[in-house]
């Protein structure tokens, strides 16, 4: 199965580190033109450089009108377009504020639609697109450190599932990818809060593993190098079936033969 993405143009969100950042170095190496996204343009910088092929990185806030103006005045079309960024972290239920809980849709959810809103008509038009939402084990299993998180996610399937019927029958493909526990660099200053700071990292992941999420079969955290194999294959001509789909990559962690 060989994968061409040339003459493609992709946009991916949160991308200059975790899995925003190895789905973009995957769209890259299939030959897509990428552009990443973030509010460090130094980072952005430094991303880009450790990528080969033809990347460019767009600095801004697509958290805001305005940074999501600029991004569309430079990057007016492109025919991938990634959903990946998003904010977590632990809280008590009872503690989650209203400002808290805003934070968390309009930055995980808002924005992504905001960006489909700005980009699906294109698509639809030249009558080629793909349109990806990196959602969560979270959104099926509600975490409960994390349910303003959970709610986002679980946001995102219904997001991901009505634009692709406002997509349907035109070549534009949407789908959500419900990532599992991925290790990254936020990820493992999460982890060591929940079982302790002064773990060594092999032994917090597994601690981590045995405490919070127990129901994983793959026993570990996932790469994100593996969420990157997904979305790469569903930028692809080849995933032109796959339409309105919940695609797990969650090394087994929802315990359902569906989402």
């Amino acid at each position: 199965m060989r994968i061409d993405l040339s003459g493609k143009r992709a946009l991916v969100t949160g991308s200059s580190q975790g899995i925003g950042l190895a789905i973009a170095t995957g769209l890259a190496r299939a030959g897509a033109s990428v552009i990443l996204t973030g509010r460090d343009a130094a980072r952005l910088d430094a991303a880009a450089a450790g990528i080969d092929g033809e990347v460019t990185g767009v600095a801004g806030d697509v958290t805001t009108d305005a940074g999501t103006a600029g991004l569309l005045d430079r990057v007016p079309d492109v025919d991938v377009l990634v959903n990946n960024l998003g904010v977590f972290g632990a809280r008590p239920a009872l503690e989650i504020s209203d400002d808290e809980w805003r934070r968390y849709f309009e930055t995980n959810v808002l924005t992504a639609v905001r960006l489909t809103r700005a980009y699906l008509p294109g698509m639809r038009e030249r009558g080629w697109g793909r349109i990806q939402y990196i959602a969560s084990d979270s959104a099926v299993t509600i975490p409960a450190e994390m349910i303003h998180y959970g709610m986002t996610k679980t946001a995102l399937l219904a997001v991901s599932r009505g634009f692709a019927k406002e997509a349907a029958g035109s070549g534009v493909t949407v789908n959500s990818v419900i990532a599992g526990p991925t290790h990254t660099g936020g990820v493992e200053e999460f982890v060591h809060s929940l079982v302790g700071a002064d773990l060594p990292w092999d032994d917090a992941q597994r601690e981590f593993m045995r405490q919070h999420r127990p129901q994983s079969l793959l026993q570990r955290l996932i790469e994100p190098e593996e969420i990157a194999n997904m979305c790469v294959y569903l930028a692809s001509p080849l995933a032109s079936a796959t339409t309105g789909g919940a695609l797990r990559v969650d090394g087994g962690y929802v315990d359902a033969i569906l989402p």
